[in-house]
């Protein structure tokens, strides 16, 4: 079942973002533990440019980010739906318009990573067209990451 959210366009700096990423943080440190913490050193919000916060009833319930990953890739970041609000199709609509802003700024590929027992990420993604790469970056040689990404 799809439900009817709104979308806004803004950055890093927007207080509903940093809100909805507090309860990201939070969520992931108590699902990974001490594994998080190196994680988290890749999550840095000064990098974002590009954040998209879904509103429902005028409350932020989920939110997604890209930054630029090379001169042709964005990487998403940051995808948080709350609790309340899984299963709704709601991430699939902020995956879908962080792609179409990265089509705006003439990328041509979405890249990102995911923990290897995110099962549910890992469907979000594979039902949006997403393939496993090979890990990327610092992700390279971690067999507790997933690397995907999707052309454009």
């Amino acid at each position: 079942m799809k439900s009817k959210v709104k979308l806004v366009h803004t950055d890093a700096t927007h207080a509903d973002f940093r809100f909805l990423v507090q309860q990201l943080d939070e969520d992931l440190a108590a699902r990974y533990g001490a594994q998080q913490e190196f994680y988290g050193q890749f999550n840095a919000l000064a990098a974002i440019k590009q954040v998209i916060i879904a509103y429902q009833e005028d409350k932020p319930i989920a939110c997604g980010a890209i930054k630029a990953f090379d001169e042709q890739s964005m990487e998403v970041k940051r995808m948080f739906v709350r609790a309340s609000h899984r299963s709704l199709g709601i991430a699939s609509q902020v995956l879908m318009a962080l792609e179409d802003w990265a089509r705006e700024l003439n990328y041509l590929r979405c890249v990102l990573q995911l923990a290897d027992n995110q099962s549910e990420a890992l469907r979000l993604y594979q039902k949006n067209g997403y393939q496993v790469i090979a890990n990327f970056g610092p992700y390279i040689g971690d067999e507790g990451s997933i690397c995907m990404e999707k052309h454009l």
